[in-house]
């Protein structure tokens, strides 16, 4: 058997977690995944799954062989891509990763637009607020928020990423509106799991800058959780505003201490630097930097922050 051939379908089963979601992803029966697993683990004269009705996970001859098989499989990619440069029209699978609230309000608003202008293309999105990582999860592009903590990634700016303080009307008349930052020592305040300050709150007027220790009876690692338990005046949160725009703009949602700013960030696609820049991916970023890129995102319009 042909090693180099079964290279793909291995990634593919690590990559997706199964033998049922590679068969999907490969476009080939589960049976035909499996039975090229057997063989590659026969020919190798180790085995590198273990499975179980519930779980497949690597062995440790397994995680030595993936290391490799994932820099091969790459390199075919690259090969595929400087060939691909002399077709016209883009095409070819696209996996994508992006945060679960900004790839349900606005990644999946804006895929189907994309696929009509370019509909040789195929979309793979991953919602998840858990930072991925692009080469062992196969991901072509990623959207993050924030500085990238990995040197060998690329980022195109698409948006500028904004969090406000917000809070309720009734939220507000139950416990009153805090007139300084300490105040909010003695509020509900809801945080947001994944967040690198879950517990500090920092916040900039001109040149100084404040923090604040807060506590709360409720954090959630998705955005859209928080937003619905601040709608309902449970407490105070920080939300970034492609999730709470629509909100402070029909008044439901009151914005705390305007005269503060809260850190500003990038909303980046990041992807990993390769020689040859597919065409699918090109069509991508100029697609969503024309959609979002603005300097006041479409989210923002007709609100103050």
């Amino acid at each position: 058997m042909d090693t180099m051939g079964a290279i793909p379908v291995f990634v593919a089963v690590v990559q997706y977690g199964g033998f049922s979601p590679a068969a999907r992803f490969l476009g080939i029966s589960k049976s035909a995944v499996s039975k090229r697993i057997s063989q590659l683990e026969q020919q190798l004269g180790v085995k590198l799954l273990h499975r179980t009705t519930r779980k497949l996970s690597l062995t440790e001859a397994g995680e030595h062989y993936f290391e490799h098989a994932l820099k091969a499989n790459l390199a075919a990619r690259d090969a595929e891509d400087a060939v691909a440069q002399l077709q016209g029209e883009p095409q070819g699978r696209l996996r994508i990763n992006t945060p679960m609230s900004f790839g349900r309000l606005h990644m999946a608003p804006m895929i189907p637009e994309f696929l009509k202008k370019y509909p040789r293309i195929r979309i793979d999105l991953v919602m998840d607020d858990k930072r991925l990582d692009l080469v062992s999860g196969g991901f072509d592009i990623a959207i993050r928020g924030g500085a990238l903590p990995d040197s060998t990634l690329v980022a195109r700016r698409l948006a500028t990423l904004n969090s406000v303080l917000c809070a309720s009307p009734d939220y507000l008349d139950r416990h009153g509106y805090p007139q300084q930052l300490d105040d909010l020592l003695q509020h509900n305040c809801l945080s947001f799991s994944y967040s690198n300050d879950v517990k500090e709150w920092s916040f900039t007027q001109g040149n100084q800058r404040h923090s604040v220790v807060v506590s709360g009876s409720y954090q959630v690692n998705n955005s859209e959780a928080l937003l619905e338990a601040v709608r309902q005046g449970l407490g105070i949160a920080r939300l970034p505003t492609f999730v709470a725009g629509p909100d402070i703009r029909a008044g439901k949602l009151v914005v705390l201490f305007p005269e503060y700013k809260m850190p500003e960030l990038d909303i980046n696609a990041v992807l990993i630097e390769r020689q040859y820049m597919p065409a699918k991916v090109r069509a991508f970023l100029d697609f969503a930097i024309e959609y979002f890129g603005s300097e006041t995102p479409y989210w923002e319009q007709g609100i103050e922050i």
